[in-house]
C-alpha cells in the first residue's frame, strides 16, 4: 500500500471520495492513502452517508486532517472494517500523543462528549474508499466539536503516524493470509 502525503492544503468537499483520485492527484497507483490538511466543506447533496443526507447534514470545519484511502476491491463489509481499523489507529496516535480519553465510538472518535472526527466507507465500481477526517480547527462545526490544535497535536506528526501504522497493519494482514494452510 502506498502512501502519500499531500503538502499542499486542499479542501475536502466529497468530491475527493472516488475511484482513482488518489492516482490522478499524486500518481500513486493501485491501493493507496493519502493524507492532506484543509478545510472541509461538505453540503448536504454531497454526502455518502444516506441518513445525513435525508436530515439535511453538512459537514464543516475551518481545518482537518483528511485520510483518503482506496483499496481495489468491492467488499463494502471488508471496508467498514478496514475504515473502523484506521479510526481505532487514529484513537490510538491521538491517546498517545496527549495521554487524553479518546473513546471511539463505531466510526467516529470523541473527547469528552465533543466529535473529534467524521468517517465513511463506500464502494465504487472498481474499489472501496474510505475518508477519516479529524478536526484540527473545528470552528464551524455544527455539533460540539474539539480539534488536534486544542489537545496540542502536530497534525502532520499524527497524519504520517496514523498512515503509516495503517500501511503496516494492511501489510501485516496481507502477510499473514498468505502463511497460512488450508484446513478440511
Amino acid at each position: 500500500m502506498r502512501v502519500v502525503h499531500i503538502g499542499e492544503p486542499l479542501t475536502y468537499d466529497g468530491t475527493q471520495l472516488r475511484s482513482h483520485w488518489i492516482y490522478e492527484t499524486t500518481g500513486a497507483e493501485g491501493d493507496a492513502l493519502a493524507w492532506f490538511v484543509g478545510p472541509c466543506r461538505v453540503a448536504s447533496q454531497a454526502l455518502v452517508d444516506l441518513a445525513d443526507r435525508r436530515a439535511g447534514h453538512e459537514i464543516l470545519a475551518a481545518s482537518m486532517l483528511h485520510l483518503l484511502v482506496e483499496h481495489f476491491d468491492q467488499d463494502l463489509e471488508v471496508g467498514i472494517v478496514r475504515q473502523r481499523l484506521l479510526v481505532a489507529i487514529a484513537a490510538d496516535v491521538v491517546r498517545s500523543s496527549v495521554g487524553v480519553a479518546v473513546e471511539r465510538q463505531g466510526d467516529d472518535l470523541f473527547v469528552a462528549d465533543r466529535k473529534l472526527s467524521v468517517s465513511i466507507a463506500t464502494v465504487s465500481p472498481v474499489s472501496v474508499l474510505i475518508h477519516l477526517g479529524i478536526n484540527v480547527d473545528p470552528s464551524g462545526a455544527p455539533v460540539p466539536a474539539v480539534g488536534l490544535a486544542e489537545l496540542g497535536v502536530a497534525p502532520s506528526e499524527a497524519g504520517q503516524e496514523i498512515a503509516q501504522r495503517y500501511a503496516g497493519e494492511i501489510a501485516d494482514i496481507r502477510a499473514a493470509r498468505a502463511k497460512v494452510r488450508w484446513v478440511w
